[in-house]
């Protein structure tokens, strides 16, 4: 539980020692250099009124309620942009001041609709309060001359409504949209009684630039904007503290109640992540938890062309374990598996792979983070000893140079992105190597200094000629170097070859050489240079070998144990570094600890109370193939959408049809439901408690809102199965689980969720060396002791264009959509995003007489789908892009089976296809729609 309101000091805090002393109506204080008035006299339990200041904006002092006297000095200044001076004596009520504040109240509340007893924000308006506040008891001026009171509501957007007859013009939103968010979509348009908010040039909101990340209503001290559930539901009366279950940001937010039903999302101002900052899913796209689509019953059938039947939890638990122990009696141990989700608590995934090693007695356990980040995982074990970035979010602040590759971070990770753009505009310079131009390259007031648009494919290639130029001239951090890698004097040598310069790549890569050789010594001489990185790094057949090309580069420059520096993986899913802790890979452990070695192991026999394993399992590729072979038979799928997430969707739906028991537990009935014969209702975030573990190596708390509507907690449902399958497992709460995860992991020791509640969050490693976390890595020495160069070569990929299919097919997320959609689509997010659309060049468009807005075929040699064509230039020529949200495009029946040489995480992004019209003949593998166009049904 915590406060509807939280503390508001008014400014932001400064940093350093309180070295100013100042005395305001007689109460002394000691603040940092820099401290306003303002924020000081809060901290001394003195509330100045405000309307344009709040602590998440710089002061603005435009309102004029702030005013206070201050001994020796003329006049009544703001308080908001007043500093504190050593010495200084404030008087913050007297008779003066309070005049003063009450006439420029009396002209706000003139110019103001009196409902307040109807408005929506009527308790939760800082007007009214501060109305109260300076003791203003009636208006002089009256209604009959100018005033804005008929003045249009704008309702474009699906979640908040603007209300200018409300708006005072305190340019909190416009503030909030440019230092908060830094879209810089809203501005005041005219001047003195004409001035107005305005959504870009005089659009509506949702026409404009507008990202609806939520901090103009946030910033709103009226109720001028306001979100819709809040007009429908009225103001909340409680809140509960948790964790977004959207990108790997992990944002904490307040989820705000009135008795047991959710109002609104608010983040949480102490979220370590966040810091008060949202976007549209985590802010408004909660929706889905509630939706009339949400299975709550669990449901058996005996084939997948039988309908569903509906039963109670004994029967379908039952179902579950007696049909397992079947397979394994006729096909062996290993005839069965799981995978575990990214989605789900951290406490949720280790009950599901000790699920699996105990009960099913095999390590047949994989995770989403296959398909995504897992040679991040092995890339980063390999040199620098941990598998996880090196710092915390904050850091970024620090970068002087900052170097995105292979990730959108505006689209992919908006709350970070808000946070890098805030120093991008203080100054630091920024790299993005991407194929696509993304909105990072240029928007406003930030733009790349650098953009390595480079073919698709040629990562490697192009780092290690950015490290040819850090070697051969000279910009190589000597002293890190000789103090903390080894194996530098090998990969030099590697690098320094003349087939490893810019100009030797620049066919390979088509990066003009001039280009990567000033990008190159701009990152080498930057005093902080920090790489961010995303799934076009690792969804490559070498993204293994990029991961640790980035690692080389990063030692090479010394950019690595310090704030502004480091590797930096965006990771996509809330959970998918969680997931990957509590060992959901078939070869580690929790913790990143090898079946094989017999120490780890006996701890895990001892506290399990049997025999392990000791050779890896099947990942989830090699289960696909075995149930097309007839050796894998049962599959429990743990809340992913492997039937439209993962590549090659015809060799998957061809293992899903070849196995005998395929068990879903899921919200909704998902593509991979289809081919399931157990549907295991599961719980939204909102109905869980226990842990998420972020992209920066953050354990936040999640806290239930609501009890779970289907009865069951996940984690006790997976613990019945295990217990009906004949090995016993049983917990009284998630505390519990977490506590067994700290006994045997090394990195979550010090983890509680009393240390979680105490503190917010913590960093793991979190132990006796750092009982309150470890926000940045591998300070004095790195975890495998010497930081490890890897030679790097680059292996171009099996995956060429050819005459069939000319042009290269790259994907990537979108803002308001997240991964397959099943949550986001059960929102007004779809106003956004109905549908997936396929980008190409103007120049391949012409070529093929394809006009935005077609409907276009899409072909690789594995499949085909059609989607809406949308002509840009973000791409080059040859490249084509589309994202993957919506089930009815399919965009993973063209991705082939190509995958990362070490990981096997699938090389989503190069796939030889074709695009051209959509004819709308019927064809022996599609049918025509109603509206006449075609659409592939294989």
């Amino acid at each position: 539980m915590s406060l509807l309101k939280e503390p508001d000091f008014g400014t932001p805090e400064r940093p350093g020692p309180a070295t100013v002393s100042v005395e305001i109506d007689g109460l002394p204080v000691t603040v940092p250099e820099g401290t306003s008035v303002m924020r000081a006299a809060a901290q001394a339990g003195l509330d100045i009124p405000k309307l344009c200041a709040t602590d998440s904006l710089e002061a603005f002092g435009s309102c004029r309620l702030c005013v206070v006297e201050i001994d020796g000095r003329r006049g009544t200044p703001a308080s908001c942009t007043t500093p504190c001076a050593d010495g200084m004596k404030v008087s913050t009520q007297t008779p003066k001041v309070e005049k003063l504040r009450q006439g420029v109240m009396e002209l706000y509340i003139s110019d103001h609709p009196l409902d307040c007893l109807t408005c929506p924000a009527n308790g939760d308006c800082e007007l009214q309060d501060m109305a109260g506040v300076v003791g203003l008891r009636q208006v002089r001026y009256g209604y009959e001359g100018a005033n804005h009171l008929e003045a249009e509501k704008d309702t474009s957007n699906p979640y908040f409504d603007f209300d200018p007859s409300k708006c005072i013009a305190c340019s909190r939103c416009v503030r909030a949209c440019g230092e908060v968010q830094g879209t810089f979509a809203l501005t005041i348009e005219g001047r003195g009684f004409d001035s107005k908010v305005s959504a870009g040039a005089g659009e509506s909101f949702m026409d404009s630039e507008c990202v609806s990340c939520g901090a103009c209503v946030q910033a709103c001290p009226t109720s001028t904007l306001q979100e819709r559930s809040v007009v429908e539901l009225g103001m909340p009366t409680r809140s509960v503290v948790t964790t977004c279950a959207y990108c790997g940001v992990g944002c904490s937010f307040k989820a705000e109640l009135r008795g047991d039903e959710l109002v609104r999302m608010v983040p949480h101002k102490d979220g370590g992540a966040n810091e008060g900052h949202s976007c549209v899913k985590g802010r408004f796209a909660f929706g889905y938890a509630t939706h009339p689509d949400r299975v709550l019953k669990p449901m058996v059938r005996e084939r997948i062309t039988d309908p569903w039947r509906e039963v109670e939890w004994d029967e379908a638990i039952g179902t579950v374990a007696r049909r397992m122990r079947e397979l394994q009696d006729r096909y062996g141990t290993s005839s069965v598996g799981a995978i575990t989700s990214s989605r789900c608590t951290n406490e949720e995934v280790y009950v599901v792979q000790k699920m699996v090693r105990a009960a099913f007695g095999n390590n047949n356990v994989d995770t989403c983070a296959r398909v995504c980040h897992s040679p991040t995982g092995y890339g980063l074990k390999q040199t620098f000893g941990e598998s996880a970035g090196t710092q915390d979010f904050r850091s970024v602040a620090e970068a002087d140079v900052i170097m995105v590759i292979g990730a959108n971070p505006t689209d992919g990770h908006p709350v970070f992105a808000s946070r890098m753009k805030r120093r991008l505009r203080e100054g630091a310079k920024l790299i993005v190597v991407d194929p696509r131009r993304i909105d990072l390259v240029r928007s406003p007031h930030v733009e790349a200094e650098h953009h390595l648009q480079l073919r698709p494919s040629t990562n490697v290639a192009v780092v290690n000629a950015m490290a040819h130029v850090v070697v051969v001239e000279s910009l190589v951090d000597r002293a890190f170097v000789d103090a903390r890698c080894e194996g530098f004097d090998e990969w030099a040598e590697f690098v320094a070859r003349p087939e490893n310069s810019p100009e030797a790549v620049e066919e390979i890569t088509g990066v003009p050489a001039a280009e990567l050789r000033a990008a190159a010594r701009l990152f080498a001489t930057a005093p902080n240079g920090a790489i961010y990185y995303g799934l076009g790094v690792t969804e490559h057949s070498q993204g293994s070998t990029m991961v640790m090309g980035m690692a080389n580069l990063a030692m090479a420059c010394g950019n690595i144990g310090r704030d502004g520096v480091g590797v930096n993986p965006l990771r996509g899913q809330n959970n998918v570094q969680g997931s990957c802790d509590m060992g959901s890979f078939p070869h580690e452990l929790p913790g990143y600890r090898h079946v094989s070695d017999d120490a780890v192991r006996t701890v895990f026999e001892n506290l399990w109370g049997g025999t392990l394993l000791a050779e890896p399992g099947l990942r989830i590729p090699n289960m696909f193939d075995a149930a097309i072979d007839g050796t894998f038979r049962g599959l429990f799928v743990h809340g992913e959408d492997i039937a439209q997430s993962d590549p090659n969707l015809k060799h998957v739906t061809a293992a899903l049809e070849a196995m005998e028991l395929v068990v879903v537990q899921d919200l909704f009935l998902n593509e991979t439901a289809k081919f399931a014969h157990v549907f295991l209702p599961g719980a939204s975030f909102l109905e869980k408690d226990g842990t998420f573990t972020n992209a920066e190596r953050r354990i936040n708390r999640v806290r239930a809102v609501m009890k779970p509507k289907t009865g069951k907690h996940e984690w006790q449902i997976v613990s019945e199965i295990a217990t009906a399958m004949g090995y016993p497992m049983a917990y009284d709460h998630p505390r519990a689980i977490m506590d067994e995860i700290a006994s045997v992991t090394p990195t979550f020791t010090g983890v509680s969720f009393d240390l979680l509640d105490k503190l917010g969050s913590v960093q793991w490693p979190c132990n006796e060396e750092a009982p309150e976390g470890t926000p940045i890595m591998h300070v004095d020495e790195f975890v495998r002791g010497k930081g490890k160069f890897v030679v790097t070569s680059y292996v171009p990929t099996n995956e060429r264009s050819t005459r069939r299919f000319p042009l290269v097919l790259t994907t990537g997320r979108i803002l308001s959509q997240y991964n397959v959609g099943a949550q986001t689509r059960r929102t007004g997010n779809v106003a956004w995003h109905p549908e997936d659309i396929l980008e190409l060049h103007p120049h391949d468009a012409e070529d093929r007489g394809i006009k935005d807005g077609d409907m276009v075929t899409l072909a690789s040699r594995v499949g085909r789908t059609t989607l809406r064509a949308e002509i840009s230039d973000r791409m080059p020529t040859g490249v084509v892009y589309t994202t993957f949200h919506h089930p009815v495009t399919g965009a993973n029946v063209v991705t082939t089976e190509n995958s990362d040489w070490a990981t096997n995480c699938p090389e989503y992004k190069v796939t030889a296809v074709q695009v051209g019209l959509a004819r709308p003949e019927r064809h022996s593998d599609t049918e025509v729609t109603d509206n006449g166009l075609v659409t592939v049904v294989d």
